[in-house]
């Protein structure tokens, strides 16, 4: 395992401290070996949003699968004090016995669908709550976000900037990781090559300034990286940056090699990759392409277009890295089954439903999304409906082999096109019809 991944899997330490003394009281009360089952959702929707993109399941099941409470991690607990010897005896050598079902990594889903669910001894499957929640719902933040990014770029390539911005150096890889599902060409963290994720970068303003001039510093770049370089244009004046860059791409030229592109990081982008495109045709570089960067989000992204603005590619940063315009995601990890009964919250505001579930995906004659439907796991299947939950995990080990990322990238992209447009909108989308069965809505 790359030091990478380990980085974003968390470790058993990762838990709330109401789990430890829930687990007391359970092995108390001989509880401890009772069957539960825990169904993690989204509740509700952000700003703008009206579907979820989920990210995270592969690396909620490495966390399961690694999930052991060693000499070293029973030793802190120990020292917590809070826990009776009885307790701390059934956590010797604990670990995940459970099994799980969930969708599959990048599928969407909608408010209060099922994402995955654990049944497992109760103190096994409390244990790993805040770990879970963690997990899938920063991974689904991220990726939620990069599909909206991706779908305002309308083809264009985008490149993840954000990792300086992202609320921990962790964080910068699982956005990296899943923006990269959700449709991003590439990352300029160099960690994240370590999980198979292309990266990409340019240059800083720092090292124009560094240099004598701008030119000087165009021309001792390329001079090292000859062979598709991209130059940044708007450290001083931008038009007079885009004449620099043209004569070092003419000089370069005559050597043999070529620069790939320029790129824009300030100013109305619009107006200046109007006129740097105009410059660069007039000169015969028209295989130069304009990346912007600077502030984008999906909004500014979508308006860019929208103006017909000669941008090729874009850099997203700290908007993405903090998903600045929703920046979590209400979800939760309710108990809905335990010792063979069904339980529920009545709470106002925040009733749950009971058992075990299960979704069906039903779609129109285009193959087009039309409506799902969250059932009781042991129902019987809703006819010409797909269901989304399969079992991932069987006695605390993986039932399937992950898939890779580019396997799963490729299959988002093809099925975010089946989502119906009007529920994919960046601003104002409609609410996709989600039903109960019959049995649920008892309930």
């Amino acid at each position: 395992m790359s030091d990478a991944l380990e980085r974003i899997i968390p470790t058993t330490q990762f838990v709330d401290l109401y789990e430890l003394t829930m687990s007391d009281v359970y092995t108390h009360n001989h509880m401890a070996d009772k069957t539960a089952t825990f169904s993690l959702y989204f509740r509700g929707y952000q700003h703008n949003r009206a579907y979820y993109l989920v990210a995270g399941i592969e690396t909620a099941i490495d966390y399961l699968k690694n999930l052991s409470i060693s000499t070293s991690d029973l030793e802190t607990i120990r020292k917590l004090g809070i826990l009776s010897d009885r307790a701390l005896e059934y956590l010797k050598d604990w670990s995940f016995t459970g099994t799980v079902h969930a969708v599959r990594e990048g599928e969407i889903v909608f408010d209060s669908e099922p994402v995955l669910e654990v049944t497992a001894p109760i103190i096994q499957a409390q244990f790993a709550e805040a770990a879970l929640l963690n997990t899938v719902t920063t991974c689904a933040l991220f990726a939620t976000k990069a599909s909206r990014i991706v779908q305002a770029a309308q083809g264009r390539p985008v490149i993840d900037m954000g990792a300086r911005r992202t609320h921990g150096t962790a964080a910068a890889l699982t956005a990296a990781r899943s923006a990269y599902i959700a449709g991003f060409q590439a990352t300029s963290l160099l960690e994240a090559a370590a999980l198979g994720i292309p990266v990409a970068g340019t240059m800083a303003h720092s090292f124009i300034q560094s240099m004598p001039d701008e030119l000087t510093a165009f021309r001792s770049y390329v001079e090292r990286y000859p062979n598709g370089a991209t130059l940044l244009v708007d450290t001083y004046d931008t038009s007079q940056g885009v004449n620099n860059a043209i004569k070092t791409a003419h000089e370069l030229t005559e050597k043999g090699g070529h620069i790939r592109a320029i790129r824009l990081d300030s100013g109305d982008l619009s107006a200046l990759a109007t006129t740097a495109r105009e410059m660069l045709d007039k000169s015969d570089l028209p295989n130069v392409q304009i990346i912007a960067s600077g502030g984008l989000d999906e909004y500014a992204i979508d308006e860019l277009v929208t103006q017909g603005a000669p941008i090729d590619a874009f850099g997203v940063g700290t908007k993405f890295g903090t998903s600045a315009d929703a920046p979590y995601i209400e979800s939760v990890y309710k108990l809905v089954k335990f010792d063979g009964r069904p339980v529920f919250k009545q709470s106002e505001g925040k009733r749950t439903l009971p058992y075990a579930k299960q979704v069906y995906r039903t779609r129109d004659s285009h193959g087009m999304m039309h409506h799902d439907t969250i059932t009781r796991h042991d129902e019987q299947p809703i006819n010409a409906s797909t269901p989304l939950l399969s079992e991932v995990m069987r006695n605390g080990q993986r039932t399937r082999e992950p898939e890779s990322l580019d396997t799963t990238r490729a299959r988002i992209a093809s099925a975010i096109i089946t989502l119906p447009s009007q529920y994919r909108r960046l601003r104002f989308p409609d609410t996709y019809p989600v039903h109960l069965s019959e049995c649920l809505n008892k309930h």
